[in-house]
């Protein structure tokens, strides 16, 4: 058979298939015969017949039709497509996770099909999950449908001139991410060529295709030389992609917005400049974006303000600013900086609520009985000014301490504060009635010195004048969000949804080990019911440990048009309303405020609205994340940074991990580092998965979460934020060893002994 004939015999053979498709598609019945395809496409001849039999054998064979036990021929249905996102780790494998399974989906290193962390990829699963097992389902990347790493940062290392000749290639980064396994980025010979030990940003222009294969891109910035100072955290900050500078067009807009009030910006606003209104904020706090005041009412009931600044009086829509507001979605607070939402003649100037100056502000005014109720409040534009600003520190030793000289100093406000602390009490005994969980975890703070290294790392202990003002503002927040959504109005919720069952799971069967039963199950758990945990817990060893594995098991917190409530909080509606300064979402629903106030309320605008929220509530939950995630690496960098000054010092900690190579043991300071088993040589250690022990197989020695531990530092490696300890021995270990020293002397001198005694007794006999 010719070329030519052989093309033509396939096409017409796939121009049958293509009918026979066709018709089972437009058929009437989920399925037909060999004859009804014959009749419906006129193929009743022997030769024709003939033909039309094979290429549907071919279709079969394909895949594309299969054969009923009836013998009819049906439409094969497409498999569904799982479609989500690749989480990748520094091993090389990953998981994606979807909502149609409990457990996310574990992709083995080879089976990632070259995804990357963040890639949008469709995967089959490969093996269901073992529920009583403990295993989560198996499965691999069949395709990676969207890339999400753009731009990577890494350490350049320079190829020679003659090599850069030969391959074409300037030299290569290796990418600073721990999400990334082992990648070369190979650099192209075009653009920016670095010089060794740069530390630069790399778009990618080409992507690994299988697991071995290199990623090419091209240098598009020079961020600094490794050896600079403060060049790890400008690495961190360009690695998660956060813009650090603001635009040309940003700072002219920004520097075009005057420093003071004008008499324009009043028109519609209460005038509050008359009342006491202070600020409370940590000392070093340059963005003072809430103030309150609380008055006790002739009827018993108090009269919160929270005054909050209205930073969408000067961001407007779609300006320049609000763009770069909206890339950024928050401020990102490092260990030795702060990178801004909003330019610093806004964030630190105008809109700042410094005292004794004037300020535009939003704010809501609520009437709380003495059950913590709000029985009246009111959302409106203002002017105020501040009367004082106060620390947190200053209002905990008025409080707390009852400090004489810091009382004296602030006597005007000392009534004040104190009927601040009692509606502080009375809202947050409301909070625990129903339910809402408080971890009241202590932040780690890390001192530096001027050359940016880590000198000490305190644990910042929350007094009572933060809990108040966290009180207040957590009463606005539900006031403005239940305010809006009883009206049915478009705004942006914060919402915390109920804890992945499997992960909830594993937490009560944890608990029940330091013998907690929790009253509800995995499907059906209260936050009441974990705020009792946490009761229980409180003061006991175990608390730490307790609490951190709780936030674990809990789902992220994000911001969405659908007001599903606050889990943790234990609120039917809630938003973020009190920090428009560093926060997005915040800025949104001020704007939202005006926006319903001057322009309308009707279909139009609800419409609008709908359309432009959902966008935004995704991106603010993305940058929410990346500044979170840098945050947590600047702070694991300096935190191993302070380690390398204290290799071979010893200290006590708390067992926060059991795994099959090891655990994971926290200092009393935040720090945490591994105890590798091949370290813990005093016998051999087997991991109980169900229970999460490592149990020694001849002295019985067992280690579980949440057990005291003391322990010697014996490496820092700042390159991989990697801490390592060993065991340190303890008294009773020590008496142990000196009783077994004791025992082998004895045991020695005896054995001595008698080869004496006996040596005798053979001399003898030889005498005789």
């Amino acid at each position: 058979m010719s070329k030519e004939v052989n093309e033509e015999h396939n096409e017409e053979n796939e121009q049958i298939k293509e009918r026979i498709l066709k018709f089972i598609e437009e058929s009437e019945l989920n399925s037909v015969e060999v004859n009804d395809i014959s009749e419906g496409l006129e193929s009743t001849g022997s030769k024709a017949f003939k033909k039309l039999v094979n290429a549907i054998a071919e279709l079969e064979r394909e895949g594309r039709i299969i054969l009923t036990q009836q013998g009819r021929f049906k439409l094969r249905e497409a498999e569904p497509v799982l479609q989500g996102v690749f989480s990748g780790t520094d091993k090389g494998f990953g998981f994606v996770p979807l909502d149609e399974f409990e457990q996310d989906i574990f992709i083995p290193p080879h089976d990632t099909n070259s995804a990357l962390n963040g890639d949008l990829v469709t995967i089959e699963v490969t093996k269901e999950a073992v529920p009583w097992k403990g295993k989560a389902p198996v499965g691999k990347v069949l395709e990676v449908v969207e890339r999400a790493t753009k731009l990577l940062v890494g350490e350049f290392h320079a190829y020679s001139d003659d090599e850069v000749d030969e391959l074409g290639l300037y030299g290569y980064v290796l990418p600073q991410s721990k999400k990334l396994p082992d990648i070369t980025l190979k650099i192209t010979a075009k653009g920016i060529r670095p010089v060794e030990g740069s530390i630069v940003q790399v778009e990618v222009t080409h992507y690994p295709r299988t697991q071995d294969e290199d990623m090419y891109g091209l240098v598009t910035r020079t961020i600094g030389h490794k050896d600079e100072p403060g060049i790890e955290i400008l690495t961190i900050v360009n690695k998660y992609g956060i813009p650090s500078e603001f635009p040309d067009e940003v700072i002219e807009e920004a520097e075009a917005v005057p420093d003071t009030i004008q008499a324009a910006d009043l028109e519609g606003r209460k005038d509050l400049r008359d009342d006491v209104i202070i600020t409370i904020d940590g000392a070093d706090a340059k963005d003072l974006d809430d103030a309150v005041v609380v008055k006790k009412l002739d009827n018993g009931n108090y009269q919160l303000g929270v005054h909050i600044a209205d930073v969408s009086h000067y961001v407007k829509e779609d300006s320049p600013m609000d763009q770069e507001a909206f890339e950024r979605g928050t401020s990102v607070y490092l260990t030795d900086r702060v990178i801004p939402m909003l330019p610093q003649r806004l964030s630190n100037g105008i809109c700042s609520l410094h005292p004794n100056v004037d300020r535009l502000t939003l704010s809501c005014e609520m009437e709380i009985d003495s059950a913590g109720d709000v029985v009246r409040y009111d959302i409106f534009p203002s002017v105020i000014r501040s009367y004082r600003r106060m620390t947190y520190s200053a209002v905990n030793e008025i409080l707390m301490e009852k400090n004489p000289e810091v009382r004296e100093e602030h006597a005007d406000l000392v009534d004040m504060f104190e009927t601040m602390e009692e509606l502080h009490h009375i809202l947050e005994a409301k909070r625990v009635r129903r339910g809402s969980i408080d971890f009241d975890t202590n932040e780690a703070q890390i001192k530096m010195d001027e050359d940016g290294k880590p000198i000490d790392i305190l644990l910042r202990e929350r007094g009572v004048g933060e809990r108040l003002i966290e009180s207040f503002m957590l009463a606005a927040n539900e006031t403005v969000s239940e305010h809006y959504a009883t009206q049915n109005l478009p705004i942006l919720y914060r919402i915390h949804a109920r804890p992945d069952e499997a992960k909830m799971q594993r937490f009560l069967e944890f608990v029940t080990s330091f013998g907690i039963n929790v009253k509800g199950t995995k499907d059906s758990v209260s936050p009441k019911d974990l705020q009792a945990v946490i009761n229980e817990v409180k003061g006991k060893p175990e608390e730490t440990v307790v609490s951190m594995l709780m936030l674990r098991s809990m789902q992220q917190a994000k911001y969405d048009i659908d007001p599903i409530g606050h889990y943790g909080l234990a609120a039917e509606y809630y938003s973020h309303f009190t920090s428009p300064i560093r926060r997005y979402p915040d800025l949104i629903l001020h704007r939202l405020i005006h926006y319903y106030d001057e322009v309308g309320k009707d279909e139009k605008a609800q419409k609008r609205w709908n359309k432009k929220l959902p966008e935004i509530a995704e991106h603010s939950s993305k940058t929410e994340r990346r500044a979170v995630d840098a945050e947590r690496e600047t702070d694991e960098l300096k935190k191993t940074e302070y380690m390398e000054g204290k290799v071979g010092e010893e200290f006590e900690g708390l067992v926060t991990s059991v795994t099959n190579f090891g655990m994971f043991v926290q200092l009393p300071n935040s720090v945490e580092g591994l105890i590798h088993i091949s370290k813990m040589d005093d016998d051999y250690y087997e991991f109980s998965e169900r229970g999460l022990l490592l149990i020694g197989r001849h002295t019985g020695r067992i280690f579980r979460i949440g057990q005291p531990v003391k322990v010697k530092v014996t490496a820092a490696n700042k390159e991989g934020y990697q801490i390592d300890f060993e065991l340190a021995e303890n008294p009773e270990t020590e008496k142990n060893k000196k009783t077994k020293r004791t025992n082998k002397k004895a045991e020695r001198k005896n054995q001595h002994t008698q080869r004496r005694k006996t040596k005798k007794k053979r001399s003898g006999k030889r005498k005789r």
